[in-house]
């Protein structure tokens, strides 16, 4: 069965909007590295409810894990569920190199059955051996995007990225709007376009300019932050935990942020970092890593960890105000019923 798209003229927009920056970006990274980027699509309830296309790579010469997610989900046949469609590109690029910068930067637009919308807005970059030049650039490329937002959204990113039991942000600047809706959603729409084509634009701008020439402190130091982003995402990001809870048809794609090596030695202390019953999940998460040195995040050991951060939040749903969170807190699977 195909996917069924969804019925809203709004929903249709974003829809067309997010595929147009995967291919936007899939085609750059391809020109850059010469490689080509696999496609797998995904169906949410066999495509009754849509579903997406992800177009990614995994442990290339120049990708350490790539991953460009669109995703199109809608409940038009089930009247009495709140959210009438959600509409999403998600992506998150690990170079090879480690004097290239990581990027994540996610895109969406949420529809509820009242004919009400808002969009999320995120984009940070994410270097293991940090590079003051490509942060200004980064920097300068969202206040040209977004200028009237550029301000509040770097102080809410900066507050949502923060990893307390390290003391630290993952990565070095951040943009994040939650429920952002002006009242016109053609405004609106062209705000997400410019923010997604500056951010494509700009980082791989990034990579053709990055230095080539890294030394093992510098793969040390990458094993180090790419540990990091795993503890993070799997502790910390709300964005992940709740697609996780709502469904477990896509998984691999959900988990498709985390890097392809991490160290689990060091994974393992940070246990003791965080508080009950966050220090159960850690342990049980390096325990489900392969003993390897460094330890492989594969397709299928992804999946392993996407089932334990589900268990986890289902036994211990108070969990869930440990996690991240800006001012607004984003909609969680109560949107979903």
């Amino acid at each position: 069965m195909p996917r069924t798209p969804a019925a809203s003229p709004r929903s249709a927009a974003a829809l067309t909007l997010v595929e147009g920056l995967q291919r936007r970006f899939a085609q750059g990274l391809e020109a850059f590295s010469g490689e080509r980027l696999a496609s797998v699509e995904w169906l949410r309830d066999s495509g009754r409810h849509g579903g997406g296309m992800r177009h990614v790579a995994a442990e290339t010469r120049t990708f350490n894990r790539a991953a460009i997610n669109v995703s199109s989900v809608h409940y038009d046949d089930e009247p009495a569920k709140k959210l009438a469609g959600a509409t999403a590109l998600s992506t998150i690029i690990h170079p090879d190199n480690p004097l290239a910068p990581s990027v994540h930067m996610h895109l969406s637009y949420t529809e509820l059955r009242d004919g009400s919308g808002s969009w999320r807005l995120m984009a940070d970059l994410n270097p293991s051996n940090d590079d003051q030049s490509q942060k200004v650039r980064f920097i300068e490329s969202l206040k040209r995007a977004a200028p009237a937002l550029y301000a509040e959204a770097a102080r809410q990113g900066d507050r949502y990225f923060f990893i307390p039991a390290l003391g630290r942000h993952r990565g070095i600047t951040h943009f994040y709007v939650e429920q952002h809706s002006s009242g016109d959603f053609e405004q609106d729409l062209a705000l997400a376009q410019r923010i997604g084509a500056s951010t494509i634009d700009t980082y791989l701008e990034l990579l053709r300019s990055a230095p080539t020439t890294a030394d093992e402190k510098a793969r040390a130091k990458q094993l180090w932050y790419h540990t990091a982003y795993l503890f993070q995402v799997l502790t910390l990001d709300r964005g992940t935990t709740s697609g996780l809870l709502v469904h477990d048809q896509n998984d691999v794609g959900i988990m498709g942020s985390l890097p392809a090596r991490v160290d689990r030695a060091l994974l393992a202390t940070w246990a003791a970092l965080v508080p009950p019953p966050q220090d159960e999940l850690v342990r049980t998460l390096v325990d489900a890593l392969p003993a390897s040195v460094p330890a492989p995040v594969s397709d299928e050991v992804r999946a392993v960890l996407a089932g334990i951060v589900r268990r986890h939040y289902q036994r211990h749903p108070h969990a869930l105000d440990l996690q991240a969170a800006g001012d607004v807190l984003p909609p969680t699977v109560d949107n979903h019923r």
